[in-house]
């Protein structure tokens, strides 16, 4: 017979589930948070919440590895970014300077060159 604890988090929605996977993660006080792809599922609103937590935790001077497919934003939070297309790395560098760049904008996020 088994005694486990019955478990709540299955009655959480996705994006419920989403947010607690990122607090479970900050709970150890980490020098390092890696996060993939935590947006997805994620209301419009509590995103923006995310991404600006994020930003707060990383002028706190938490190294934050982030993989995320909405570019635009990881942007705007990074230092350093890398553009991975199939697999292999096509640009690296500054953030500032990936935004800039018009050939990366149209390719990727979705702008003009």
């Amino acid at each position: 017979m088994s005694l486990s604890r019955p478990s709540f988090t299955g009655l959480l929605s996705g994006s419920e589930q989403q947010m607690l996977a990122v607090a479970r993660g900050l709970m150890s006080q980490p020098v390092v948070l890696l996060l993939d792809e935590p947006s997805p599922g994620l209301a419009p609103k509590v995103t923006e919440e995310l991404f600006a937590a994020l930003g707060a935790l990383r002028r706190e001077s938490m190294t934050v590895l982030l993989v995320d497919q909405m570019a635009a934003v990881a942007l705007s939070l990074a230092d350093r970014a890398y553009v991975l297309e199939s697999g292999r790395v096509v640009a690296q560098g500054a953030a500032q300077s990936l935004m800039t760049d018009g050939s990366l904008v149209k390719a990727y996020l979705g702008g003009e060159a």
